[in-house]
């Protein structure tokens, strides 16, 4: 049973009509989790394909700036 208050009036909701609701409002909230978790490792895993891309090529850049460079 759900029981809603709107405008000072009382709405209750039994039988089959609450377990619609009651599934409708799991589903999106399973959806908002997916989609987030989704996002999440998204954005974690370009991170981390940058970062396995972009730390060989820093060390590499320093290596050759550093044999290029003149000494002091």
């Amino acid at each position: 049973m759900i029981v809603i208050y709107r405008n000072g009036q009382r709405t209750v909701i039994t039988g089959w009509r609450a377990w619609l609701v009651t599934a409708v409002a799991v589903s999106i909230a399973a959806l908002i989790v997916v989609l987030a978790v989704g996002l999440l490792l998204g954005i974690a895993l370009t991170v981390s394909v940058i970062l396995l891309f972009a730390i060989p090529v820093a060390i590499a850049l320093a290596l050759i700036a550093n044999a290029v460079m003149p000494k002091r």
